[in-house]
């Protein structure tokens, strides 16, 4: 197989040639980069749902000031 045509892949720190692999080694593979991929969507959404609770917690002490009641810590939990 030509230079141009290899598919290089590191594991460990190691090359190996995609197309020497075997198929389950290839599957394997695709297998990590998709739960990689999935890891990464979800610490996304993660980031974007502790946004979004920050937002409301904002929300309910400038709630609270307003009536002249005590403030909870907006990193606590909402009982």
């Amino acid at each position: 197989m030509s230079e141009a045509n290899k598919q290089i892949v590191t594991i460990n720190g190691i090359e190996y040639d995609l197309n020497d692999l075997s198929e389950n080694a290839k599957n394997q593979i695709n297998n990590l980069r998709v739960t990689d991929a999935e890891i990464q969507r979800l610490n996304t959404l993660l980031g974007i749902t502790q946004t979004a609770r920050a937002a409301y917690a904002k929300a309910l002490n400038d709630e609270l000031a307003k009536e002249g009641k005590e403030l909870y810590p907006t990193s606590g939990m909402a009982n």
